[in-house]
């Protein structure tokens, strides 16, 4: 399948690489920003994001959307959920009609509470779509390191053709028809990663850990099954897999930017010094406002809302959950 890859984020650029290694078929990458384009198409090496990468030189990378989609037989979204919407509104008018789109991207748009493949129908009109998610960091991918995702579509071909065009002896795709489990489950677990790096912020040990990862899991849960996901998804690789994964792994941005948290610094100020996005904090303010309008009891996501945005301290938000009332597991 000659492949587009839009976004050349880390993600973005770790599908474009795997794509790419398959003899025969043309895969370009695409971002919007020239110069990190044009760093990247020179040196052959995303060295913001994914430094001592080779890029082979049969990758395309480039700027020019029309290039891009030049004999496209289908897209893989890896742009950011805070900017998918007016990306592709903006290509919009390049992207063929029925062209199948998959998203790697794990988020929740803030403003409108949509998911990533809800806004791709949106703006880019009727097509087959598919979301391809679960543990797996690009730093580790792209240099060979086994990952095991779950491709979720409505259209069984369509995750069938992507597991097979996917998948390699080092990155193996499971197939999944819950597309909305998937895909919440991808954003939510990004919230509690960020709760995970407060709580290793603040020095509150291997036992809370384990136990906001659990009580975490139960949240999505309730969340994902109020939106009339799968409950079963939550305990496969999109759910706890990547669950564990970002809430431990030293590359997860969310977690990152909660520890940072926990130990005192304000959320402008980390932010202001990433090189990347952290699609937690975004989609954080979405579960929140979703959660109390559906009342869904998230008191993980909630106290992390309280510290990203009304300047609750993060040690006061971590005794608030500890004093709740007990109840029955």
């Amino acid at each position: 399948m000659n492949t587009a890859v839009l976004g050349a984020g880390a993600m973005g650029t770790l599908m474009a690489l795997l794509l790419s290694r398959r003899n025969g078929r043309r895969v370009s990458l695409w971002g919007h920003r020239t110069a990190n384009v044009d760093c990247i198409a020179r040196d052959r090496e995303n060295r913001r994001l994914l430094p001592g990468v080779e890029l082979p030189d049969s990758l395309i990378i480039t700027g020019d959307i029309g290039a891009a989609l030049e004999g496209a037989e289908c897209l893989v979204a890896a742009i950011p959920s805070a900017y998918l919407r007016s990306t592709l509104a903006a290509l919009a008018p390049h992207i063929p009609p029925g062209l199948p789109v998959v998203s790697v991207i794990k988020g929740i748009e803030s403003n409108t509470f949509r998911r990533p493949t809800e806004i791709i129908l949106e703006t880019t009109g009727r097509r087959p779509v598919a979301v391809l998610s679960g543990p797996c960091h690009a730093e580790e991918a792209a240099r060979g390191l086994p990952a095991n995702l779950v491709v979720a579509s409505s259209d069984s071909g369509l995750a069938n053709r992507v597991r097979e065009e996917c998948s390699t002896d080092d990155f193996r795709i499971y197939t999944n028809s819950d597309v909305i489990g998937v895909e919440l489950a991808g954003a939510l677990k990004n919230v509690m990663a960020i709760a995970a790096g407060i709580s290793d912020g603040l020095g509150s040990g291997d036992n809370a850990k384990s136990a906001l990862i659990t009580r975490g899991l139960v949240e999505m849960t309730r969340f994902v099954v109020a939106h009339g996901g799968d409950p079963a998804t939550l305990v496969g690789l999109a759910g706890i897999g990547d669950l564990i994964t970002t809430c431990i792994s030293p590359h997860g941005r969310n977690r990152s930017v909660g520890y940072r948290l926990g130990q005192g610094e304000r959320l402008s100020a980390i932010t202001e010094s990433m090189s990347a996005v952290a699609e937690g904090v975004t989609t954080c303010a979405g579960v929140h406002a979703i959660s109390h309008e559906k009342r869904i009891e998230m008191p993980i996501a909630d106290a992390v809302y309280q510290v990203l945005f009304n300047g609750k301290p993060a040690w006061e938000a971590a005794r608030s959950l500890m004093h709740r009332p007990a109840g029955h597991e």
